[in-house]
């Protein structure tokens, strides 16, 4: 309780910062949970709609397009609701899209209906990152110290839950279409309990009673043009690049080129996950001690290390070793880098906007750009993209510095 730094007025206490904290970590965990489930049968749908990696690509295409519409609003749809009321919309349309993406591919084998089905999952669960977001920021300043990492971690946990059940559910047989239905309802009933302690909507995002829609619009655009926030931007899409091709890809990776089972391959996306979820629970004492530059530059080194290592090893355990250095390295770039984005609260809501249209940026070009190369390498010599665009990046992390006040 000594840590909480109440905020200036007396309608927050130290109570509800620590339950707000808790609720925030439950949505981020059971978004994880949602976003994981899907990709954990990724193999599963290629083999129900015969799919070519290429043609796959352009079916993850979907969820990354419904992600990026969502995001250039979801800020100002987070002022005029309130973080918690949109966390719980974005929510159904997430809930509603897994449920379709799962009946459409185990049951009705239609590939647009997967299709709506991803888009409705993205759209929801871009509008979902934005807005539990800047709830977590506004919680870590109102605590005084570093959580944003811990947040995502819980994200990672649920992610983490999500492949094991995957995982589980492809060696047992059990439909994609039951499987995705039943995480639906889960992950909806938990986060509108969540929600509900998530803080007052007039502290997380203040301006909201006292500005007008156009005032706020303006204010979007003005975070456009800053050079901070859009190299920030830049920064993320490349550590979103660098997680979100694990996500995509290291399944169907090990599959076809270490000749791994569905259920395998399903499991070494979980070591890539529990990777992450280490370095985002432990990496929050790094950067409280050694800062964010020093930090994110060797994490960011050992993710061009463990990225070679998983696609050149030669070796199933040496390469699953590989997977989960990746993991950890890539851990902290996308928190960090909203918590960049969000130094200054009364501009957190534009300025983390517009830091997850262009981090998402990756998402909606990953899949498709690794799914042709793919075609022509194969699936995971096509994962050397990744230490590749690793290492210029080093130059943008100093942009993550706090801004001196």
């Amino acid at each position: 309780m000594s840590s909480v730094i109440a905020p200036a007025g007396p309608s927050v206490t130290p109570r509800q910062v620590l339950a707000a904290r808790t609720g925030v970590a439950v949505v981020f965990a059971l978004n994880g949970l949602a976003v994981a489930s899907w990709f954990s049968r990724v193999p599963a749908v290629r083999e129900a709609l015969d799919l070519s990696a290429g043609r796959l690509g352009l079916l993850l295409l979907a969820m990354s397009a419904g992600a990026i519409l969502a995001m250039p609003t979801s800020g100002l749809v987070a002022q005029r609701l309130g973080t918690a009321r949109t966390v719980v919309l974005a929510t159904l349309l997430v809930a509603l899209g897994l449920a379709v993406a799962g009946i459409s591919a185990g049951t009705a084998g239609s590939l647009a209906g997967v299709a709506i089905g991803l888009f409705a999952l993205g759209y929801g669960s871009g509008t979902c990152d934005v807005a539990m977001n800047i709830e977590g920021a506004a919680v870590e300043r109102r605590l005084g110290r570093t959580i944003m990492p811990r947040f995502h971690a819980a994200w990672s946990l649920g992610s983490v839950a999500g492949a094991g059940l995957g995982a589980g559910a492809a060696r047992l047989g059990v439909p994609v279409s039951v499987h995705l239905a039943l995480t639906a309802v889960v992950v909806l009933a938990g986060t509108v309990l969540g929600a509900r302690a998530f803080l007052p909507a007039a502290e997380t995002t203040p301006a909201a009673d006292t500005t007008s829609p156009a005032t706020r619009r303006r204010a979007l655009l003005a975070a456009w043009r800053e050079p901070r926030t859009l190299l920030i931007g830049l920064f993320v899409l490349v550590m979103a690049f660098a997680e979100g091709s694990a996500n995509d890809w290291v399944a169907v990776a090990f599959v076809d080129g270490y000749d791994l089972s569905e259920a395998a391959g399903a499991a070494v996306f979980g070591v890539f996950v529990v990777g992450m979820t280490l370095g985002r629970t432990l990496g929050t004492l790094a950067l409280d001690r050694w800062g964010r530059v020093r930090v994110l530059t060797a994490t960011i080194l050992l993710a061009v290390f463990g990225a070679g290592v998983a696609v050149l090893a030669g070796s199933g355990p040496v390469a699953v070793a590989g997977v989960a250095l990746w993991g950890l390295g890539a851990s902290l770039g996308f928190p960090v880098g909203m918590s960049a984005a969000a130094d200054e609260e009364d501009r957190a809501p534009a300025r983390v906007s517009v830091v997850a249209v262009i981090g998402y940026t990756a998402f909606l070009a990953g899949p498709p750009l690794l799914g042709l190369l793919g075609d022509r390498v194969g699936t995971l010599h096509a994962l050397l993209v990744v230490p590749i665009l690793l290492l210029p990046t080093l130059a943008l992390v100093p942009v993550t510095r706090p801004p001196s006040r």
